[in-house]
């Protein structure tokens, strides 16, 4: 797993959010830094929508701080993600954004022939080289087996959907994904998409997840658990894992201490945001929830 790749080969990583998940991003990104000495070969690939910008601008200090290259992908002024974000199943809780890295393939320049996906609820504890300079073994993608694969796709008795998934059948999780930019152009996912949406396949599996262990079933390459802990508690920090997953209903960013005891690495998480940032963050999702409360929003 180590990474092959020489000093100053750019390392290319991709992140989707709206301005409800700037701050995330942030220490997503911030932690990928802290975890790297290649931090000046780093070039952060931010799909964004809705993005104010004074949280723009805080994004940009990765950039004053580690040396590393933020690029920005407005997906508002994106005909192609909107038409696609219009049409597919809502999901209230993520947001259509999930959608955004469907398209990464057409969004990013030329030039980006291998990245890595990262979920913004993720904390990385790494080298993130070693992910992006693996070796596929020629497959498309890499990912970690997702620990409640059959729950997902086949429910309360696990047999449901049975014409699209099979229990026994691997499942990853698409928080963190390493692509293969080319081999992931040719699967041909917009055109599959269509036909999803045309035969009602879309309307019946868990939003893009779903979509994509479809399109690449049994062509994708398992990594070991620690590249994507999913539900990352703080039973699990003994294990060394080298990326957390917040998966669960308590996330790091929370306020109150008590309820972060459950949470990997909590503590530190907190210092890879910063206080300036979470305090900022935590204001942010208290002002919206009064506004939720109180029917202003």
């Amino acid at each position: 797993m180590s990474g092959k790749g020489m000093a100053g080969t750019p390392l290319h990583i991709v992140l989707t959010f709206d301005d409800g998940f700037w701050a995330p991003a942030y220490a997503t990104m911030r932690s990928v830094c802290l975890f790297t000495h290649r931090r000046t070969d780093l070039v952060f690939h931010l799909c964004h929508r809705t993005l104010q910008p004074a949280h723009k601008a805080d994004l940009e200090l990765i950039a004053q701080e580690f040396g590393a290259t933020l690029k920005f992908y407005d997906l508002d002024n994106s005909s192609l993600f909107s038409d696609i974000a219009a049409r597919m199943p809502e999901n209230k809780r993520l947001s259509n954004i999930v959608y955004a890295r469907l398209v990464i393939d057409r969004l990013l320049p030329p030039e980006v022939t291998r990245l890595v996906y990262l979920d913004c609820d993720m904390m990385v504890r790494d080298r993130i080289e070693r992910l992006i300079e693996i070796d596929l073994d020629g497959r498309a993608i890499a990912a970690v087996r997702d620990t409640s694969g059959a729950f997902i796709t086949g429910g309360r008795d696990l047999l449901s959907n049975r014409d699209l998934f099979d229990a026994a059948d691997p499942y990853f999780n698409a928080g963190m994904i390493v692509i293969d930019v080319a081999k992931w152009r040719a699967a041909r996912i917009l055109e599959t998409l269509e036909q999803a949406l045309s035969d009602g396949v879309m309307a019946r599996i868990y939003y893009d997840q779903d979509f994509l262990n479809l399109v690449f079933k049994g062509q994708w390459l398992e990594l070991p658990w620690r590249w994507n802990l999913i539900d990352a508690r703080s039973v699990h920090e003994g294990l060394d894992p080298a990326i957390c997953h917040y998966t669960g209903e308590t996330k790091p960013w929370a306020i109150l201490a008590g309820t972060l005891r459950s949470v990997a690495f909590a503590r530190m998480y907190r210092h890879i945001m910063t206080n300036r940032i979470f305090y900022a963050f935590a204001w942010q999702r208290w002002k919206r929830w009064w506004q939720k409360k109180l029917g202003l929003k």
